[in-house]
């Protein structure tokens, strides 16, 4: 137990970054240079990723930080409730409780997460609490959501009709008992869509990062994907660029996936070829295993070049660079 000086002495480095923390985010890293043609860019994984772009378009192209850029853009689908991979309407774990990980990264290398968050909405708002408010860089359940609530985040009820229907109709026909890997069955194939990453450069030469999500449909109650991870889920270096990826979270845990392409890029790789490398390490380690699950990587340069990489077909994602705005399909392994 923390006796009542060190208590003190924390609140006091609390209330220190509480004070100061939005005001980090004007400082520039000592690696950032203007944008390309200073013309800021932000891209997101999925075709959904388009209205996220759009919200931190507005934000990029007033010349604010792509730190605010990503965290507005993650809130879109957070706050979606016919998008049932993230935040209101996600579907939940088996039993019934939707539970939301996410995570922002700056330029500066600070960041912040929450894992197994229930009742609240704007998960990645939280993460960016946890990383200006505490000297921490995640919370979990119970305590991050006592931390959410104390600090102004409405309680709420995230399961939505539809999705409680959804769940009902699965547990007909599932088996309820703890089954290994069971994250790995259907909705959490090729198909599933389970997360949002969204990646920013700013007219400042900035990166920024975040992901969130609401994991996969009938997990276990208590799993943690790659989501929340930095490293797995996002990875932002702005010598380099940044990386995020979406997908069956465990294989890329096993690879550090978001960090590998990042550094993948730091020996000359374009992000495409980044992309690429990591979704083959994964095939490497078990090919079997790696044709039933879906894993995307998308990647930011830091001249604003992107790309991305996947292990099936059907991942996409979205760009917004001034007037461009494009969904693109992803070259993919099998």
């Amino acid at each position: 137990m923390l006796d009542r000086r060190k208590f003190l002495r924390l609140s006091a480095i609390s209330s220190a970054a509480a004070l100061v923390g939005r005001s980090f985010a004007a400082h520039r890293s000592p690696f950032a240079t203007p944008a390309a043609n200073g013309t800021p860019i932000v891209i997101s994984t999925w075709d959904f990723g388009k209205e996220a772009n759009a919200a931190a378009w507005e934000i990029l192209k007033a010349n604010g930080s792509a730190l605010d850029a990503v965290e507005a853009g993650a809130r879109v689908p957070e706050a979606d409730p016919t998008n049932q991979s993230v935040g209101l309407g996600g579907r939940p774990d088996r039993d019934g409780h939707v539970t939301l990980d996410a995570c922002i990264m700056d330029a500066l290398g600070r960041c912040g997460s929450v894992a197994a968050l229930e009742h609240v909405v704007h998960a990645v708002s939280v993460a960016r609490m946890v990383m200006e408010r505490t000297p921490h860089v995640m919370l979990a359940g119970e305590g991050a959501l006592q931390f959410a609530l104390e600090n102004g985040f409405a309680k709420e009820n995230l399961l939505t009709e539809q999705s409680r229907a959804e769940w009902q109709e699965w547990l007909k026909t599932e088996k309820y008992e703890p089954v290994r890997n069971i994250e790995n069955a259907l909705p959490g194939g090729a198909p599933n869509h389970d997360t949002i990453g969204i990646l920013a450069l700013d007219a400042a030469g900035d990166l920024g990062g975040a992901c969130t999500t609401s994991g996969m449909a009938y997990k276990l109650h208590g799993r943690v994907g790659d989501s929340p991870i930095i490293g797995a889920g996002l990875f932002v270096d702005n010598e380099v660029g940044a990386a995020t990826s979406t997908g069956v979270g465990e294989e890329v845990m096993r690879i550090v996936g978001s960090h590998t392409v990042v550094e993948l890029m730091r020996q000359g790789h374009s992000p495409e070829e980044a992309c690429r490398a990591a979704v083959e390490r994964i095939v490497r380690r078990d090919a079997a295993a790696a044709k039933a699950v879906q894993v995307g990587f998308l990647a930011l340069g830091r001249d604003g070049s992107y790309g991305a990489y996947a292990l099936q077909d059907g991942f996409t994602f979205a760009v917004k660079s001034g007037a461009t705005e494009q969904i693109i399909p992803v070259k993919h392994h099998f």
